[in-house]
C-alpha cells in the first residue's frame, strides 16, 4: 500500500474550507461558551449546513459521500482551535450516526441517518456504565423483550451528546440474554430522546471539554420497538469493538489537531513575546521546545492518516488505529504542556487558547480506550495475548 498521503484537490480544498471556518467563525466565539460551560449551537449548527456532520456516508442518506480521512481532516482542523467543537462532531458521527450506518436496517437508515447527516440531530452511543469503565464487556444493564417491545433498564455515564436540545436518539448496549456458559449476550437498541423513563442526567461539571455535551443517562422500564434493535440481537459487543476501532482513527486526528494548535499558538507567541530585549522564539531553548512540538504534530498525522488509508482501502487496520490514537493522545498531553510554559504564566490564563488546549488535551488518554487499553489491544495483534 502507498504511504503517500498527500491530499486530494478535494481534500485540500475540504481542510482549508474547515480550517477558514475553526479560525473566522469558532476562534471568536469558543471562550465565551468555554466558561460558561454552555453547548455552541450555533456553532454546531453551521457545521450542519456546510455537511461536516455527513461527511463519511453516502449521498443517498443525506450525506456528502466521503469517507473516514475526510472526517479525519475536518477534526483535525476544528481541534486545532478547539476540542469541545471538535469532539462534538467526532461524537455525533463516529459514534452517533456510524452503527446507524454500518449496522442498521434500511428503514433505520431512512429514519435516522438524512437528519444526522445534516446536524439537524444529534447521536450518543451509550456504552459507558459506572461500575464499567474500560470492562466495556462488564454491561449491566438489561433489555427484556415483552411482546413487540424492549423494556430496558440500566444506567450510562460519561455520554458525549446525549443531553442537548437537539439529541435525537441514544444507542444503548444492554444485556439481552444469556450463553450457555452463562456469558451475556449484548445487543444495541435504539432509544428516542423524550421516552418514557429515559432520563438525561445535569451536565457533568469537567475538568475539559466545556462546551461539549457530557451527561449520565437511566433508564427505568424503558419500553421502545422491537424494530429499534440495531443489528442482530447478541451481536452488539462485536458492533461496538467495530465502532470504536473506527472512533479512535478519529480521535486520533482530533489529538493531532490540538498537538498542531499548541503549535501554532506558541510559534505566535514566540514571536511576538518579548523577554531581556528580544522575542523569546531567537532562544534555543524555545526553538527547541518547538521543533519537538512540530516533530510529534507530523508523526502523528502520519499516523492517524495511515490507519484512516487502510480503513477506506478495506484492509486491516485495528492495530493502526490502536497506535494512531495512543500516540496521538500521548503527544497531545506533551504538546500543551510544552505550550503551556512557553506561554509562562500567561499559560495558565483561560483567555490564551493554549489553557484549553491543555485542560482539553488529558482526556485524550482516557476516552474511547485508555492508554493502558491501546496498549493492550497493540500488544494482542502481535500475537502476545495473555
Amino acid at each position: 500500500m502507498s504511504l503517500d498521503h498527500r491530499l486530494s484537490a478535494e481534500l485540500e480544498e475540504l481542510r482549508r474550507t474547515v480550517e477558514a471556518f475553526a479560525h473566522d467563525v469558532v476562534a471568536p466565539k469558543i471562550g465565551e461558551y468555554y466558561e460558561q460551560h454552555a453547548f455552541p449551537y450555533e456553532i454546531v449548527r453551521e457545521m450542519g449546513r456546510m455537511g461536516l456532520f455527513g461527511l463519511p456516508f453516502p449521498e443517498e442518506y443525506g450525506g456528502m459521500g466521503g469517507d473516514y480521512l475526510a472526517l479525519g481532516i475536518a477534526l483535525e482542523e476544528l481541534a486545532r482551535v478547539d476540542s469541545s467543537v471538535a469532539i462534538t462532531l467526532e461524537a455525533g458521527v463516529s459514534l452517533g450516526a456510524m452503527p446507524l450506518y454500518r449496522f442498521g436496517t434500511e428503514e433505520q437508515k431512512r429514519e435516522w441517518l438524512p437528519k444526522l447527516c445534516s446536524g439537524e440531530v444529534l447521536g450518543a452511543f451509550g456504552l459507558t456504565e459506572p461500575d464499567g469503565g474500560s470492562d466495556a464487556g462488564a454491561t449491566r444493564t438489561t433489555a427484556v423483550r415483552d411482546g413487540d417491545s424492549w423494556v430496558i433498564n440500566g444506567s450510562k455515564c460519561f455520554i458525549t451528546n446525549s443531553g442537548t436540545d437537539i439529541t435525537g436518539l441514544v444507542t444503548v448496549t444492554a444485556v439481552t440474554g444469556r450463553k450457555d456458559n452463562g456469558a451475556p449476550l449484548i445487543s444495541s437498541i435504539i432509544v428516542p430522546s423524550g421516552t418514557p423513563g429515559f432520563t438525561v442526567g445535569a451536565p457533568y461539571s469537567k475538568v475539559g471539554w466545556s462546551a461539549s455535551d457530557t451527561r449520565e443517562l437511566s433508564f427505568s422500564d424503558v419500553r421502545v420497538p422491537a424494530a429499534n434493535l440495531l443489528g442482530e440481537e447478541g451481536r452488539g459487543y462485536a458492533q461496538f469493538l467495530r465502532i470504536l476501532d473506527e472512533g479512535r482513527i478519529a480521535i486520533a486526528a482530533l489529538a493531532t489537531g490540538l498537538a498542531q494548535g499548541c503549535v501554532d499558538e506558541s510559534v505566535r507567541y514566540a514571536k511576538e513575546r518579548q523577554a531581556f530585549g528580544r522575542a523569546i522564539g531567537t532562544n534555543q531553548a524555545i526553538q527547541f521546545k518547538l521543533a519537538d512540538m512540530e516533530m510529534r504534530a507530523h508523526t502523528s498525522r502520519l499516523a492517524w492518516r495511515d490507519a484512516a488509508s487502510r480503513l477506506v482501502h478495506g484492509e486491516p487496520f485495528k492495530k493502526e488505529a490502536a497506535l494512531a490514537k495512543l500516540y496521538s493522545s500521548e503527544i497531545a498531553v506533551d504538546n500543551a504542556r510544552e505550550a503551556t510554559q512557553i506561554h509562562g504564566g500567561y499559560g495558565f490564563m483561560n483567555e490564551y487558547p493554549v489553557a484549553r488546549m491543555w485542560r482539553d488535551a488529558k482526556i485524550l488518554e482516557i476516552g474511547e480506550g485508555t492508554s493502558e487499553v491501546q496498549r493492550m489491544l497493540i500488544a494482542r495483534e502481535l500475537g502476545l495475548s495473555a
